[in-house]
């Protein structure tokens, strides 16, 4: 036989049988796919969400619709996933659900609207998009979090546990290329959820020194001298922004060209995608089935409250009630499978002990009708010659049986020969 080869799912995921640093296991890492209607915007708005959570998501999860959340959950341990974002579509429209796993609890939004990443970039003048910006995970900007309710604290906490934490010591700020900022209305309860690069420039620059700085080929052709193009008084994009809010000091250098550190430099952003417009509606205490917490549209009262809970405890007990049915019925299936067992060792046993007996019977009786063969053999011999048969012309070969049929052919030979 053939040496056994590999398939291409196990040489494609070697990395899976290493040893993962400790900072990449202790990340939030998150599954997002979508459920409910199908659709083509749906689609595109998982892939986009995706984007946003890169690098710790699956961004090639294959979810198909005879997937459970069962199944999401039961390999999400392995895989450390602590976050489960599900996009649904009905009839009444579409809506988000955030999921702390392994017990929740949920938060499920409702979305109002929403443009697609290819939307929002192909409405700007300068695009920002490069794949290093999506090797790193973004920065979480929180506004107007803290307000009354308890819902706000948790949509806040949420959102600060689904991106890893950031060590204002160790911290390296040519890293941080991307944020993601929630701005809650206080007005209209909704929360606007918006991407954006983060693109450093240098403060106090003419726009012909940054091109240099930024090794930049410059257009000489309108000039003189190269002191006429270094001396136009054309100020660089950073010099024209008139919010001074925008400028920072470096605390360390970064890697882009003419920021160093302990110098000033403006801080802009370019959207990225995708826009949402999210409105809290529930919060479930459980992972998409528990104690309803919140509800934006419906109210109940305390009996009503109070007659859920003891429905949902009922539930519950007859859940647990089935469970150990359950096992009980399992723990005897297993003992008579096992008694079932032995007896059918017993029988076996038993049924070889009796053919032992049978064959040593059958040998015993085949041994006596061969005496009993000889001794005729010799009497018919006295009978016929009148002498007595020499000893071994009788005697029968060990391990041989003289059939019926034999012995009257060895017979009828010598009732010839007599004759003769």
């Amino acid at each position: 036989m053939g040496r056994h080869k590999k398939g291409r799912c196990v040489k494609r995921n070697k990395q899976i049988n290493l040893e993962e640093k400790e900072e990449l296991v202790q990340a939030p890492h998150s599954f997002i796919f979508h459920r409910g209607l199908p659709g083509e915007h749906i689609v595109e708005l998982t892939k986009d969400f995706r984007k946003v959570m890169e690098p710790f998501t699956a961004s090639s999860l294959k979810a198909r619709k005879k997937n459970t959340i069962k199944d999401f959950v039961s390999v999400a341990s392995a895989l450390h996933v602590s976050h489960m974002c599900i996009f649904t579509k009905t009839e009444l429209g579409m809506y988000l659900k955030l999921c702390r796993l392994p017990r929740g609890p949920t938060l499920t939004f409702k979305v109002h609207n929403f443009s697609l990443a290819r939307d929002v970039i192909s409405i700007l003048k300068k695009q920002m998009v490069y794949e290093e910006a999506f090797k790193n995970s973004p920065l979480i900007v929180l506004n107007h979090f803290s307000g009354e309710g308890m819902q706000l604290k948790l949509i806040a906490s949420m959102f600060q546990n689904m991106f890893p934490t950031i060590n204002l010591t160790t911290i390296n700020l040519s890293t941080i290329r991307r944020c993601v900022c929630l701005n809650y209305n206080a007005a209209s309860k909704t929360i606007d959820f918006r991407h954006y690069a983060i693109k450093v420039v240098p403060v106090g620059l003419s726009k012909g020194v940054k091109k240099l700085v930024q090794a930049k080929v410059p257009d000489l052709s309108r000039c003189q001298d190269i002191s006429d193009f270094l001396t136009k008084p054309t100020m660089s994009e950073s010099e024209a922004e008139d919010d001074e809010a925008n400028h920072v000091k470096l605390s360390q250098k970064l890697s882009s060209r003419g920021n160093h550190a302990n110098s000033t430099s403006a801080i802009r952003l370019s959207e990225l995608g995708p826009r949402l417009t999210l409105q809290l509606i529930k919060v479930e205490n459980g992972l998409l089935d528990g104690e309803i917490l919140f509800h934006e549209l419906v109210y109940k009262t305390e009996e009503e409250k109070l007659a859920i809970k003891k429905r949902r405890d009922e539930k519950r007990k007859l859940k647990e009630k089935r469970k150990r049915t359950q096992e009980e019925n399992k723990k005897k299936k297993e003992l008579q499978k096992q008694e079932h067992k032995e007896k059918s060792l017993k029988g076996i046993q038993k049924k070889k002990k009796e053919s032992e007996i049978l064959l040593q019977k059958i040998a015993k009786e085949s041994a006596e009708n061969n005496e009993l063969e000889e001794d005729d053999d010799a009497q018919y011999y006295r009978d016929e010659v009148g002498e007595e048969p020499d000893e071994d012309l009788f005697k029968a070969k060990t391990g041989t049986k003289r059939t019926h049929k034999h012995t009257m052919r060895y017979k009828s030979k010598k009732l010839k020969f007599d004759k003769s």
